[in-house]
């Protein structure tokens, strides 16, 4: 029998919505942290906090792995900007993640995973492009996902969609300077978070589909701290929620066919 859907983020708020919606989650608490283990459409479903850094994101997955067994794992929240055209409010699904603060060079090529060969590892196609489907599509309308106030106050006109390479680092970028350095060293990079690319090498080496889809929460630079929190409880984790659900839903469906 297959394992569940392992749904992570790495704040409460990112996650609180989501698990507003599972009718039936049951607490386990292991390595400090307390693992959701339910439904959602029918779905198996283990959701989760990271918590916030790359070893923490690995932590939690391999326990995912571990001791749930868990067939695929999904990580959502948000992320900061750095690609052109990547504004607040727009949603980026992971096509490959890579850690930009990495650096075992002379030894190894700047940015590889020692002794893997890897650099860049890459989300699994299958679930990142129904994760980009459901979000394309949620993103037509933001009005209706999360109200005219909400659109208004945070400027969401016309949010789009965003695959490409998610870049991670254990450093939370907040300063123009920071983020212009990123974008000179790594000219695809889409946006930066602190997790995708840990959980993403963590995925590989079991041979298990991981997938990363984020909301852009501002531009990495120096506001990249205004209104943080409100925007991750006001817009991200109703994004969260609703991809999420929508995605387990067509899961749902093509198993009912």
């Amino acid at each position: 029998m297959a394992g569940p859907v392992a749904i992570v983020a790495a704040m409460q708020e990112e996650l609180g919505a989501l698990l507003a919606a599972m009718p039936d989650e049951q607490r386990v608490r292991v390595a400090g942290r307390d693992f959701w283990v339910g439904h959602l459409h029918g779905q198996a479903v283990v959701a989760v906090l990271s918590r916030i850094g790359k070893v923490a994101a690995a932590t939690t997955a391999t326990v995912l792995l571990e001791r749930f067994g868990v067939r695929a794992i999904v990580f959502t929240g948000v992320a900061g900007g750095l690609g052109p055209g990547v504004r607040v409010g727009d949603v980026v699904v992971a096509t490959k993640l890579l850690q930009h603060d990495l650096d075992a060079s002379p030894i190894f090529p700047k940015y590889e995973v020692p002794l893997t060969g890897h650099a860049r590892f890459a989300a699994d196609t299958a679930i990142s492009d129904a994760l980009a489907a459901v979000a394309a599509g949620l993103l037509r309308d933001p009005v209706a996902l999360l109200g005219q106030t909400v659109v208004d106050d945070f400027g969401l006109q016309a949010p789009r969609l965003h695959r490409g390479l998610l870049v991670s680092g254990d450093r939370f970028v907040s300063t123009a300077a920071e983020s212009d350095a990123l974008r000179r060293e790594l000219p695809d990079a889409l946006a930066v978070e602190m997790e995708g690319a840990a959980v993403a090498q963590v995925c590989h080496d079991y041979r298990v589909p991981f997938a990363a889809v984020r909301t852009i929460s501002d531009r990495a630079d120096d506001a990249a701290h205004a209104d943080f929190l409100r925007f991750v409880a006001a817009v991200a984790s109703r994004y969260s929620l609703a991809v999420i659900d929508a995605w387990l839903a067509t899961l749902s469906g093509r198993a009912a066919t």
